[in-house]
C-alpha cells in the first residue's frame, strides 16, 4: 500500500447515462491538492456546490448510495468512488453536469481506464491511513448480513453472497492486494433478479438500465408472452433466456463469481465514505448498500474517537521532503538550537517534522540527571521549528523571511519524552495568514500516543 497520497495528473472526462435517473451527464475527474480528499461537484446547479463524499451525507440507499448536501444531490457514487480506492488516489475533485454519474457498463473499468490515462501524481503529504485496532462488527438478523473489520496492517476484503437462488449459489470473493482492484474486480458489473426488475422500474428506478450496463438473473420461468413484454421495457427489439446459465439476452459473464465481485466492488466504494484509507481485514456475509453505510457509520465513529491519538504515519526508509541541510538554510536555527532533523510531510496547510531524542543532547547534563526528560519548553520549540518551515512555506522566496513565535495557548504536555524517543510533530493552519500572522495547532507523537499539543500564532517578518 502506498505511503504517500496521490492523486492525478491531469483532469480527465467521462460521458453517459445515470442508472437510475436516466439523464445524461459528463463526470470529470480533476486533480486536487494533498488532504483535499474526495468530492463531488454539481457544475449544473447555481453556485456550483459542492458534496464531500461523507457516510453522514448518504440521504438515501435505494439500489445504490446517494448523498446530499448544500441543496445539491449525486445519486449512485459507488462505482465511481470504488475505482479512486482501488487506485489508490486521495484527492480528487468529481464534476458533473447532472446528478448521477455515468453507470458506463455497471461496472468501474471505465473509470479506472480513465484514471490511468490521466497519470498518477504523488504528493508531499503521508497517506492518513486509519488503522482499526479492535474488532468492529454490524449484524442484521432479518436479513441475515453481518460485516467485521479485524485488525490488520493491510486493506483486505472477503465478500460471501446467497441468494437462495437456482441460479445463483453461494459465491465468494475476495481481494487480498489492492493493486489487483484494477484487474480481478474493476470490470463486475451490477445486477438484478428478473423479479425485481419490473418493481424497479414502478419505484422510478433504473431508468437508465438495459442489458449493456446491468446482469438481469432469470430466476423463475418466464411465462409466454414476456419476453416481448421484457423487450419494451428494456427498448430492446428482442430478448432471450439461456435457460442453463439463467442470464438475459445470454451475456457472457467475466467471472463465474462476477455477483459477489461486484459486492465486493461496492463495498470498496461504500467505505471510502469514511473519509480515509483504511487498514482492516473486512469480512462481509450478504452485503447491500445499507449494511455498508451502517458498517461504514461505526468505522467513522471509531475514527472519530480515535482522533486526538492519531499519529501521522512515518516510514524512516523513505527520503524525507527536506533534510537537515535543507532545514538549516530555512531556520536561523544553529547547535544546540536546530531541533528539528528532517520535515518528512509538507502541503499547503500542513507539515510533519522528525525530531530524534538521544542521551547526547546538551540539555540532558542538568535536566534531572539520572532520570533524563526532554524539556517541555524545548518540546514546544521543536513544534514551533516544525511549524516555521509552514509558514515559511507561504512565501516564494523563504530565504528572506524569519519566522517568530509570538503566542501560545492551550498548551499540555501528556506525557515524559525520554532519550530513544522519536517525537513526529505535525502542525497545521487554524486560519488563512492574515498581515503576515497566522495560527497554528500542533501536536507531538512517541511511539503513537501523545505527548505534546499547543496552539501557536506566528509572525511571517521581512529580512532587513
Amino acid at each position: 500500500m502506498n505511503t504517500k497520497q496521490q492523486t492525478i495528473q491531469k483532469a480527465v472526462s467521462v460521458s453517459g447515462v445515470g442508472l437510475h435517473t436516466g439523464v445524461m451527464a459528463t463526470m470529470t475527474f480533476l486533480p486536487a491538492p494533498a488532504h483535499h480528499g474526495y468530492k463531488f461537484q454539481r457544475v449544473d446547479l447555481p453556485g456550483q456546490p459542492i458534496v464531500d463524499a461523507d457516510v453522514d451525507n448518504v440521504v438515501d440507499l435505494s439500489r445504490g448510495t446517494t448523498l446530499e448536501q448544500n441543496g445539491a444531490r449525486i445519486h449512485t457514487v459507488e462505482h465511481a468512488l470504488a475505482s479512486l480506492v482501488g487506485l489508490q488516489l486521495d484527492n480528487i475533485l468529481i464534476q458533473l453536469d447532472g446528478p448521477e454519474p455515468p453507470i458506463m457498463d455497471g461496472s468501474s473499468i471505465k473509470f479506472i481506464e480513465a484514471l490511468q490515462d490521466a497519470g498518477i501524481e504523488e504528493q508531499n503529504a503521508y497517506r492518513n491511513y486509519f488503522e482499526i485496532n479492535e474488532y468492529v462488527h454490524y449484524k442484521n438478523p432479518e436479513k441475515d448480513i453481518e460485516i467485521a473489520a479485524l485488525p490488520l496492517s493491510d486493506y483486505r476484503l472477503t465478500v460471501m453472497v446467497d441468494y437462495n437462488s437456482r441460479v445463483i449459489t453461494s459465491q465468494h470473493a475476495f481481494l487480498n492486494d489492492i493493486n489487483l482492484f484494477s484487474s480481478q474486480i474493476a470490470n463486475c458489473r451490477t445486477f438484478v433478479f428478473l423479479h425485481e426488475l419490473e418493481m424497479l422500474y414502478k419505484q422510478n428506478l433504473i431508468k437508465g438500465g438495459d442489458l449493456t450496463n446491468a446482469i438481469v438473473i432469470v430466476d423463475r420461468d418466464v411465462r409466454e408472452g414476456e419476453l416481448d413484454y421484457l423487450a419494451d421495457l428494456l427498448n430492446k427489439p428482442k430478448v432471450s433466456v439461456n435457460k442453463k446459465e439463467g442470464i438475459l439476452n445470454n451475456l457472457d459473464l467475466h467471472y463465474p463469481n462476477e455477483m459477489a465481485r461486484h459486492k465486493l466492488l461496492d463495498l470498496v466504494g461504500d467505505l471510502a465514505l469514511v473519509g480515509r484509507p483504511i487498514k482492516a481485514q473486512i469480512l462481509a456475509a450478504r452485503p447491500g448498500h445499507a449494511a455498508n453505510v451502517a458498517f461504514a457509520k461505526k468505522i467513522k465513529k471509531l475514527m472519530q474517537k480515535n482522533a486526538a491519538n492519531t499519529s501521522p504515519a512515518y516510514d524512516p526508509t523513505q527520503p524525507p521532503v527536506y533534510d537537515f541541510h535543507k532545514i538549516a538554510s530555512l531556520l536561523p536555527h544553529r547547535y544546540p538550537f536546530q531541533m528539528i532533523d528532517k520535515i518528512i510531510a509538507l502541503d499547503e496547510s500542513s507539515v510533519v517534522g522528525i525530531k530524534n531524542v538521544t542521551m547526547n543532547e546538551q540539555y540532558f547534563m542538568g535536566h534531572f540527571p539520572g532520570n533524563p526528560v526532554m524539556p517541555g519548553v524545548l518540546q514546544l520549540e521543536s513544534m514551533a521549528q516544525t511549524g516555521g518551515i509552514l509558514v515559511l512555506s507561504t512565501v516564494p522566496d523563504p530565504e528572506n523571511y524569519w519566522p517568530y513565535l509570538i503566542g501560545i495557548e492551550n498548551c499540555r504536555f501528556r506525557r515524559n519524552v525520554v532519550p530513544g524517543d522519536t517525537v513526529i510533530f505535525r502542525c497545521e493552519f487554524i486560519s488563512p495568514m492574515k498581515r503576515g500572522i497566522v495560527k497554528m495547532s500542533g501536536r507531538g507523537y512517541v511511539a503513537g500516543q501523545l505527548v505534546c499539543e499547543a496552539e501557536m500564532i506566528a509572525s511571517l517578518v521581512k529580512k532587513k
